[in-house]
This record gives C-alpha cells, sequence and structure tokens, in this order.
C-alpha cells in the first residue's frame, strides 16, 4: 500500500466527514492519535472539545458551544470521544467510546465490545461509527481501527471492519473517515484504512492537520502523543469555535 502524505489526503475532498489517524512517530518514540470533527449544518459546526476529569481520569468530549443552539437529538453530537484505561487510549467519533470502555473493563476485546453497536440513526446517511485503540501495555504498542456501516445504504445490514497493527513502523499511520467525500446521502468510507507518513513533533503535527482540512466545514481537532516507554502523553486541542 502506498503512503500518502497528510495534506494530500485530508485536501483531497472538502468533506471527509470525521477522521481517525492512528500511528507512530518518526522517532518511534510515541503512539500518535488524532481525531477531528467537521459539520456542514448549524448544529453540527455547534461544536468544541472539552477536557474533563472522571474518577481521576481525564476524558476529551464534545460539546456545543451555544447551548441555544441545541435542537433534537444531541447524541450523535454530544459525546466522549476519548477515554484512558490503563495503558489503552479509546478513541472514537461518537458514544461507542463508552461501550469500548466498558466492554474492556469487563474483559472483552476491542473487536467484541463493538458488536453491540452499528452505524448511526441518521438515515439516509447512516454516518459509519469509526473507532480506535492504541494499547502501549509492557512498552509494546500496537492499535487497531474499526468502521460500523450500512451495507451501500442499505440500513438493514451492518458492516463490520477492524484493522490491527501488532508491529507499528515509525513515521507512519491509518486514516479511516466517515465519507468518502461531499453528496446527498454522503457515502460511506469504503477500503482499508490509508497509510499516512507522519512527521514531526505534536504540534507540527497538529498545525499540518489542521490546515489541510476544509476551511469552511472543520470544527475540532484532538491530537495526542503517547510515550511508549512511560504512559506520558501530551495533548493538543483546536478548536475553530471561540
Amino acid at each position: 500500500m502506498k503512503i500518502l502524505n497528510v495534506k494530500d489526503e485530508l485536501s483531497r475532498t472538502s468533506y471527509p466527514g470525521r477522521g481517525i489517524i492512528a500511528g507512530k512517530s518518526e522517532d518511534g518514540k510515541y503512539a500518535v492519535s488524532a481525531y477531528w470533527t467537521m459539520g456542514r449544518s448549524a448544529g453540527s459546526r455547534n461544536r468544541i472539545f472539552v477536557t474533563e476529569n472522571e474518577d481521576g481520569s481525564e476524558v476529551i468530549r464534545t460539546k456545543a458551544f451555544d447551548e441555544s443552539l441545541i435542537a433534537g437529538d444531541p447524541s450523535l453530537i454530544i459525546y466522549a470521544a476519548v477515554r484512558q484505561l490503563d495503558k489503552k487510549t479509546i478513541v472514537t467519533n461518537g458514544d461507542q467510546t463508552d461501550t469500548i470502555f466498558e466492554g474492556l473493563k469487563n474483559g472483552l476485546t476491542f473487536e467484541q465490545s463493538l458488536l453491540s453497536r452499528k452505524y448511526e440513526h441518521d438515515a439516509p446517511n447512516y454516518t459509519p461509527r469509526i473507532s480506535s485503540l492504541l494499547d502501549i501495555e509492557g512498552g509494546n504498542y500496537k492499535y487497531a481501527l474499526s468502521i460500523l456501516k450500512s451495507d451501500c445504504g442499505n440500513g438493514d445490514n451492518t458492516l463490520r471492519f477492524t484493522y490491527t497493527y501488532d508491529n507499528p513502523q515509525n513515521g507512519q499511520g491509518h486514516y479511516i473517515h466517515t465519507y468518502m467525500e461531499d453528496g446527498n446521502p454522503l457515502p460511506s468510507f469504503e477500503g482499508e484504512p490509508v497509510k499516512l507518513a507522519l512527521h514531526g513533533d505534536i504540534d507540527s503535527f497538529a498545525n499540518e492537520i489542521w490546515s489541510s482540512l476544509n476551511t469552511d466545514n472543520k470544527v475540532s481537532l484532538f491530537v495526542r502523543y503517547i510515550e511508549i516507554a512511560t504512559g506520558k502523553y501530551e495533548t493538543r486541542i483546536i478548536n475553530k469555535n471561540k
């Protein structure tokens, strides 16, 4: 599989939707995680990422920027996007973050935890649920990506794909997102996660992602560099709404 440039791939379409990148830094010291939200509607654009503390653990959540603009069912846009469980980092585009968290606590695998979920209930788009798990247990780094999506718009069938990477390579990562391109309805992501070249420190990487996303549609960005040897991490959050 060809290794693509972050800027070229992310700017290829005006609306890739929400996206997740998991990989390893160039120097091999860090597990790398990134997640961003985008939006076309006023409701989808009315979001920010916030950091909260729950039982001594840091959680990254989506939150409405202007509470007065919330309308209808907010469950698809307000959720915990990032959770920590021991040496594992869970990053997703929906409330399946909590499903994975509880599943892992109860002895299920990443893949098993997601068997109870399917794509989002936003017909006719049936937005895919995308998820990642970064695990640095024992200083041995591995990660996995998952997508749950409809069968080419058939809401009666859920397609489930999990991709595991047991020996991540320095300066490489994989990228999965919700939509192939803009459209009505929006076409779900197809194929394997895209292999990307990862360059630079956390700030340069965050800036590369943010500057590559469509200016009108990008909403928020989360990036984390996790030191594989110790579990210590740095986080960057960029919100368009300020």
